[in-house]
């Protein structure tokens, strides 16, 4: 049963640059299957989201070159409700344009922004958490839907949770205190223990004006360039030259930042408490753990002609090459294996695989 006047955008951009070079600009993680499930996260997504708002109401938000591969994976997504960007400019723009262009349509909706790259299990939880979140963004708040920890993870960001505010069709709604930035070990094992932290999953639901307005309130220079675009949007003789004259002023920043931050610590925040399985497959320990049931002693194989011999070993392999790899003796070893390129590191050290896609970038490399 979906959820009336409720709208689902799927931001569906970034590289997924911890995932290199397995996750590529052409090839990013969105796209692919990391799961075995035989369709990408980006149509997993789509899949979980339509029960909540039917096919017609789902909006992606995708950089130009990745259209065709979008559009052959979602059949069912409406061409108006594809949102293309000229370049990458971080999530505050792909959200709060789709807000802009949505609330132009439809005055008074409420939208939910999803991730295309996050894997969500227990869809039965997941959809009422959902629901509840949009109850409590009918009172005028910006909401989140806060992942239970399960452990005192380092690469989340984190909510600090307040009282009960007592929303009609919303039981489990809280105050949003703060957002917390990822935490040393010590101190995420405080917040676990304290019982007053959610790990911030950035799925956002809220009315379309409000969150328009937060936003005008920390970047009002941007709102208007968004409502420019967004009022030039569904005329094709407009929206060209528009983006042509106002994308490439438009500032890189994240919604955390932009509304996120600003509005908890104005107590205009609150939070869901999700309770299903979640993972932002932020990494290849994330990916490891994800594809060996996470048996710490297990070996996890990926690559659809994969050749690996194993002895003695954890950790994980992507072969996409077609050579034998032989892995002995090492513990939560990585190794991604592609035709252009190699990484071999642990998924203790799995986050500083972006610096690697940092320097490729500097030095002009092609296989990024």
């Amino acid at each position: 049963m979906s959820e009336p006047g409720f709208y689902a955008v799927i931001p569906a951009g970034g590289v997924g640059s911890r995932l290199w070079p397995l996750s590529r600009a052409d090839a990013p993680k969105f796209l692919q299957d990391l799961t075995g499930s035989g369709q990408s996260l980006l149509r997993d997504t789509f899949d979980r989201l339509a029960p909540l708002v039917g096919e017609d109401r789902i909006m992606v938000v995708t950089g130009r070159a990745h259209r065709a591969a979008v559009e052959a994976q979602l059949p069912a997504l409406r061409d108006r409700n594809v949102v293309l960007e000229a370049d990458p400019r971080d999530s505050t723009v792909a959200i709060c344009l789709a807000a802009a262009i949505l609330e132009r349509r439809e005055p008074g909706v409420i939208i939910g922004s999803f991730a295309a790259d996050h894997i969500i299990g227990d869809l039965a939880s997941f959809r009422a958490a959902v629901t509840e979140a949009v109850a409590a963004a009918a009172s005028g708040r910006i909401v989140t839907i806060g992942i239970e920890p399960t452990e005192p993870a380092i690469g989340f960001g984190y909510l600090r949770v307040g009282e009960l505010l007592g929303v009609e069709g919303a039981p489990t709604a809280r105050a949003v205190e703060a957002f917390v930035e990822k935490p040393d070990r010590d101190t995420a094992a405080a917040y676990l223990a304290s019982g007053d932290y959610l790990w911030n999953a950035s799925m956002f639901i809220a009315k379309a004006s409000v969150l328009l307005e937060e936003l005008g309130r920390s970047r009002p220079a941007l709102l208007a360039q968004l409502l420019e675009l967004a009022a030039a949007w569904d005329d094709p003789a407009l929206r060209g030259p528009a983006v042509d004259r106002i994308w490439p002023k438009l500032e890189k920043i994240a919604i955390d930042y932009a509304v996120a931050e600003p509005a908890a610590a104005a107590g205009r925040m609150a939070t869901v408490p999700g309770r299903f399985p979640w993972d932002d497959v932020g990494d290849f320990a994330a990916l490891a753990k994800l594809n060996s049931g996470g048996r710490k002693n297990d070996l996890a194989i990926l690559g659809e002609h994969a050749r690996v011999l194993s002895d003695s070993s954890s950790g994980i392999v992507v072969s996409q090459s077609g050579r034998v790899i032989s892995v002995i003796g090492v513990k939560d070893i990585v190794v991604v294996d592609t035709p252009d390129a190699l990484l071999v590191t642990t998924t203790e050290h799995a986050q500083r695989v972006k610096a690697v896609v940092d320097a490729l970038k500097i030095s002009g490399s092609d296989v990024i």
